[in-house]
């Protein structure tokens, strides 16, 4: 009888495939979580917290579908541009709530985050950031 534990193969060119598989599935029970939580309110208190919001009950849900930190990129382009957190307009909450409502919708995080990373965010964020507009005012905006 072995009782010497067995050695698992390592397959070191399925790894990053594997770890892309477990952050989508991550990615994936926090979506069904943030659901689930949602679900539990009752319908007057999601109209509630959509209005709070200025959202409707389904822009609601699907924003809570996204995850906690979908709107995560928004900081690090501010950043990118320059925008002082200290500006008022950048403390209003409105004006925050706004942008990171379209950061949070948005289908380009990949590409973001790409050309966040490569430094290059602040010559192409025109091409897929649906907060550019708003963006452009904040920089040009005297504090």
């Amino acid at each position: 009888m072995n009782t010497q534990p067995q050695e698992q193969p390592h397959y070191p060119g399925l790894e990053p495939i594997l770890g892309t598989i477990a952050g989508w599935i991550t990615k994936y029970r926090d979506s069904m979580q943030s659901r689930a939580e949602l679900q539990r309110c009752g319908e007057e208190e999601v109209a509630r917290i959509a209005h709070d919001l200025s959202v409707s009950p389904a822009e609601l849900a699907s924003l809570a579908s996204k995850g906690p930190n979908s709107a995560l990129l928004l900081d690090k382009m501010l950043v990118a541009l320059g925008v002082d957190r200290e500006n008022k307009h950048v403390k209003d909450p409105r004006m925050m709530r706004d942008l990171q409502r379209l950061c949070f919708a948005c289908d380009h995080k990949k590409l973001c985050a790409h050309e966040l990373a490569a430094g290059t965010a602040k010559e192409h964020y025109h091409e897929f950031c649906p907060n550019a507009y708003t963006l452009d005012v904040l920089t040009k905006r005297p504090q």
